[in-house]
């Protein structure tokens, strides 16, 4: 539990906040003191996770939505714009990596299918939030991006992340004139866990699982401090990013890594 009050006050809307790095953010803001609302198209996972928190008397409620879709995060943006009245925070969570393999071996359905989840669900919401903060004169949009792009094996989920950047920067340009901020956070491997939802049925392949045994050894043969992350220090990082703490920081992606080359 922090000992920080940063949010009170304030309201967060947290997407993929069912489970990893989400949802560890969605507590890490609820343990500050925001209201918070979590966005997630799983369901039963997200019941859990608004029940869990409501048992330690913090205030959450849940927005389900296809986020891959123009259409799903508009309706998003609506209805968490109509739980809050204000939204302070918006954090763009959702995405990962499908399939790990070299680029010739991937498949054109398995390129779609890794931008459909990894690069659409940021476009959308940040097109769909940007209105309602430019109204409001304020926010903080907080992209989750990667250090894939610095990475083998997943180029088209490594080209999603770059495209996170890329927005993260380019929108700050943008809503910077009306009090707006946009702050991009770049987490390495973290040990989040069995994922409750997994991304693909059937799970992976023997060779899939060489490759990911290789790109974790890779990863902390290369990273200084010599271990993956826990989802509560790369939720630590986001929420500094969307606090005031972070007021003059913008258009910027924090790597967080343990010091893997960014």
């Amino acid at each position: 539990m922090s000992n920080c009050r940063r949010f009170v006050g304030k309201n967060v809307v947290v997407t993929g906040g069912a489970q990893g790095i989400g949802r560890a953010a969605l507590e890490r803001f609820a343990d500050e003191g925001a209201r918070v609302v979590l966005v997630d198209r799983a369901e039963e996972q997200a019941r859990i996770v608004v029940a869990q928190l409501a048992e330690r008397g913090f205030d959450c409620a849940m927005v389900l939505a296809d986020l891959e879709t123009c259409e799903g995060a508009q309706a998003a943006v609506a209805e968490a714009t109509e739980i809050l009245g204000v939204i302070d925070v918006w954090v763009n969570n959702v995405g990962g990596t499908i399939w790990a393999k070299p680029f010739l071996e991937y498949e054109k359905t398995e390129i779609m299918a890794e931008v459909q989840r990894s690069l659409w669900p940021t476009m959308w919401c940040c097109h769909a939030i940007t209105p309602v903060m430019v109204r409001q004169r304020s926010g903080v949009i907080v992209n989750v991006s990667s250090l894939a792009p610095r990475v083998t094996h997943r180029i088209p989920y490594s080209a999603c992340k770059g495209g996170v950047n890329a927005i993260t920067t380019c929108l700050a340009w943008e809503l910077g004139e009306y009090g707006i901020r946009v702050i991009g956070v770049a987490p390495g491997a973290t040990d989040a866990g069995p994922r409750a939802v997994p991304r693909r049925p059937g799970g992976m392949t023997e060779q899939e699982q060489r490759v990911w045994q290789h790109l974790g050894a890779q990863y902390l043969e290369r990273t200084m401090l010599g271990r993956n992350a826990r989802p509560e220090e790369q939720a630590a990082v986001i929420v500094f990013a969307a606090s005031d703490d972070a007021s003059y920081i913008t258009g910027e992606t924090i790597p967080v890594g343990g010091g893997y080359p960014a």
